[in-house]
């Protein structure tokens, strides 16, 4: 049997595919297709309560819960960490193999809580899904706080939202101080949102009709990817480094080369470059030309609060507009399943 792109990319390279919100079926497939690890979002029980094949487990499975929960809040709570449960149990056997070098599952708590207190609460409480449960945290002040403390009881953590070159920083610098003499420090990982943060860019350039060359936007995600990736290489970080959010094909074909993984949908994303089946390239390794980078950076503004080191503060991260731009689609995710508990409530 032929080989498929994914097995061919991880057979000849250092990069491999994680998954990203998948529904049982897409998770077999995933695997069966070379996925080493997933990463579920705060949209995952909304897509699930949708799907025309898993909407009706789903359903039950809230049903269930909402005769036993009164509260909707900690009924929706639940009902995401029992969906990313099930998927976990997919992932366990290559997490076991592997002696928890692959399978892990992250799921990140309710987008709109998320004070250093709830982070807590939630990472503790997923925590107890399954073994291979990675707890899902943004980058910013409070997460920053609640990820020190969490590393300290050896919970391992998928720092996520990261856009800007200063966030990325301050998960190594936060990893390196508290593990420096930790005997089996716990799993981090780094997830750089490189697609989204092309989204905003492109959102962006278009609302402030900014003359900027269409080739130079298009490597922007990419480019901040790779800043990112030189600058844990020079720091010798111990960080294992993601690229996530893509939002095209390219998100996954110019990261091939690098010592990562790229999470990615499987939908319309992974499905496509198994059936298009391009050759394996790798283009990561490859610096972005300095024109583009000067281009960029003297053009758009929020390219260069991400690329530049110190251009962004802590209290900076959860107002910078990609992470705005990635919480809000969580956000409102969120509501459409509290509006559905709210109202199925009803019907019961």
């Amino acid at each position: 049997m032929n080989a498929n792109y994914f097995q061919r990319v991880s057979a000849t390279t250092p990069t491999t595919l994680w998954i990203n919100n998948v529904t049982r079926e897409e998770a077999q497939l995933a695997i069966e297709s070379g996925a080493i690890g997933c990463t579920q979002n705060p949209s995952f029980p909304w897509k699930m309560l949708c799907d025309p094949v898993d909407g009706p487990y789903a359903k039950q499975l809230l049903d269930d819960i909402l005769l036993k929960e009164e509260d909707d809040d900690r009924a929706l709570a639940q009902l995401q960490c029992e969906l990313v449960k099930n998927i976990c149990q997919y992932f366990l056997p290559m997490f076991v193999s592997s002696g928890g070098k692959q399978g892990w599952v992250s799921i990140q708590g309710d987008p709109f809580k998320e004070d250093v207190a709830s982070i807590l609460e939630f990472a503790r409480y997923h925590r107890q899904a399954a073994p291979n449960v990675i707890a899902k945290i943004p980058v910013t002040k409070d997460g920053l706080e609640a990820m020190r403390i969490l590393v300290r009881e050896h919970v391992p953590v998928l720092a996520t939202e990261v856009m800007a070159v200063d966030q990325a920083l301050d998960v190594c610098d936060l990893y390196s101080e508290e593990t420096a003499r930790m005997e089996n420090p716990p799993a981090m990982y780094l997830a750089h949102i490189a697609g989204i943060f092309d989204e905003h860019l492109q959102i962006t350039v278009e609302k402030e009709a900014i003359e900027v060359s269409r080739d130079a936007l298009w490597q922007a995600g990419i480019a901040a990817a790779k800043k990112i990736y030189e600058l844990m290489l020079y720091k010798r970080s111990d960080v294992k480094f993601l690229s996530g959010g893509a939002r095209g094909l390219q998100h996954f074909t110019e990261m091939v080369g690098a010592n990562s993984s790229v999470t990615i949908n499987w939908k319309n994303t992974a499905d496509k470059l198994i059936e298009t089946d391009p050759p394996v390239v790798q283009r990561f390794l490859t610096h972005t030309p300095y024109n583009v980078i000067d281009e960029l950076l003297a053009k758009v503004e929020d390219f260069r609060k991400a690329y530049i080191p110190k251009s962004l503060k802590q209290e900076d991260y959860e107002h910078f507009g990609p992470v705005v731009l990635f919480r809000n689609a969580f956000e409102s995710a969120w509501i459409n399943c509290k509006n559905y508990i709210e109202k199925r409530r009803k019907e019961l």
